[in-house]
């Protein structure tokens, strides 16, 4: 099998991976923050990183995955204050609607979704770390901060220029650009709306409640150790979340945080990225209202690649919906398929080759749709010519089911009934012999049963395709 190979933004190469321990990828995926449900522009990254993790066990290598899930920083906080609420009063529904949102889109659990507030124990010793080495200090205002000129390399995967960095200067807010990098807080003294929304507690430095970036280096290293191989998030991550993470992570232990970064571009809406702020927001609620299903979606996404922006479009998204319903076509009639010719076998094998070397070749998932669609056209051809081989069908199923194992865009309708199936083919060989026997009034008869099935069929020069239409 060829190597597997990724985009790694910290070098700004492709280059080989494989597990440290050479059998469990252990991944660390951003998940979302659950003050409002996930966008579109959200679920793209998710599924870049579902792709990730298909291809991963695709390669025969376990997963390790966390996803974790934000539940206490700025947003969540000022919204339960508000409403007069705790911060658990609010995002209590917004995870139960992701994960609802991201089983319709038919991405695979993680094996671990940490809470933010179920981890303070841990980020408090992070704290407390760091502060020992020196790298982290108190602040009259009683946050702690970690202090960026202390660490040699800071900026290292963002590349960023230390002449933008401010020395001395410090950012209590979580969201702050590239112009403005500064000592960022660790730990945020508690305020008034922290304590009547249920977001302090207690630490060596009195009551407070963690930073953003905090959150996600005790959680990783917790479940991942102090090196994981893969940290995966949307590019706007980059900075100053993933430049942040790695600078606690490695002043804390002194060990590389991560192996690979790798980093999904962003969804457009006319242009501009999505986003809550401008109001050009799209969510899964509105796929299942335009009928748009969890295939067509997972095909829109993948027909562009994952570092390559990706803009939303009715036009796109209709073409995507009458992709899965051709490769949904092809699954009701492979399924139902009872012999092909020999050649099949072969194209099969020569397809699963090259989707294999497509999805190692940094997820390329656009040529592997393309290699996808090549099958069909000429799996199509070899059924058209009736042939007898069972094990050649088989061979076919096989490497379609590996194939759609990663991709997952068989449209949910497409599920093939082996009762129907059986049926139809039994009524369209009666339809052949009354057509050879000139029986024409018995051919038309025949066929008019099937379409009162709801079966649409269609004569070709190599003989007759069905498929069911309602």
């Amino acid at each position: 099998m060829t190597t597997f190979r990724l985009y790694n933004t910290l070098t700004r190469a492709v280059e080989e991976f494989a597990p440290a321990d050479g059998e469990t990828v252990r991944m660390y995926t951003c998940g979302p923050t659950v003050y409002k449900p996930a966008h579109l522009g959200n679920f793209r990254t998710f599924l870049f990183e579902d792709l990730l993790r298909r291809v991963v066990v695709l390669r025969g290598w376990q997963t390790l995955q966390v996803m974790n899930l934000t539940d206490v920083d700025d947003k969540i906080i000022s919204g339960a204050s508000e409403a007069g609420v705790t911060i658990g009063e609010i995002t209590a529904p917004v995870v139960k609607k992701f994960h609802e949102d991201r089983a319709f889109l038919r991405i695979q659990d993680a094996e671990i979704y940490p809470s933010a507030t179920d981890h303070i124990p841990e980020m408090v010793a992070l704290v407390k770390t760091l502060v020992d080495r020196g790298l982290a200090y108190r602040a009259e205002d009683g946050s702690v901060y970690f202090a960026i000129g202390k660490l040699h390399g800071y900026g290292k995967l963002s590349r960023l220029d230390t002449r933008e960095v401010k020395t001395g200067a410090r950012v209590i807010q979580d969201d702050y650009s590239k112009e403005n990098a500064q000592d960022f807080a660790l730990w945020k003294a508690a305020k008034e709306e922290d304590e009547k929304t249920g977001a302090a507690w207690d630490s060596p430095w009195g009551r407070g409640r963690p930073g953003w970036h905090l959150e996600c280096s005790a959680m990783a290293m917790r479940y991942l150790g102090e090196t994981m191989d893969i940290h995966c998030g949307g590019i706007d991550l980059i900075f100053p979340h993933h430049e942040d993470e790695i600078a606690q992570s490695e002043g804390a232990t002194g060990a590389p945080f991560a192996r690979f970064w790798c980093h999904g571009e962003f969804l457009l809406t006319d242009g501009s990225k999505m986003a809550k702020r401008i109001g050009n927001v799209a969510t899964v609620a509105d796929l299942k209202e335009q009928g748009v299903s969890a295939a067509a979606f997972r095909h829109f996404v993948f027909s562009t690649h994952y570092r390559k922006q990706l803009n939303l479009s009715g036009e796109a998204l209709e073409a995507s919906l009458e992709g899965v319903r051709r490769i949904g076509d092809f699954a009701a009639r492979l399924e139902a398929a009872r012999g092909a010719t020999p050649a099949l076998e072969t194209i099969a094998a020569e397809a699963e080759k090259e989707v294999v070397e497509a999805l190692s070749d940094d997820l390329n998932a656009p040529a592997a749709l393309g290699s996808l669609y090549t099958f069909i056209r000429r799996a199509n051809a070899e059924l058209d010519r009736g042939g007898q081989d069972r094990a050649a069908v088989e061979a076919a199923r096989k490497t379609f089911a590996r194939i759609n194992s990663v991709l997952d865009v068989i449209p949910e309708e497409a599920g093939p009934d082996p009762e129907l199936a059986a049926w139809v083919e039994e009524k369209l060989a009666a339809r052949r012999a009354a057509r050879a026997a000139r029986d024409f009034a018995r051919a038309d008869a025949l066929r008019g049963e099937i379409e009162a099935r709801g079966i649409s069929i269609e004569d070709g020069p190599h003989g007759t395709r069905w498929k069911k239409i309602r």
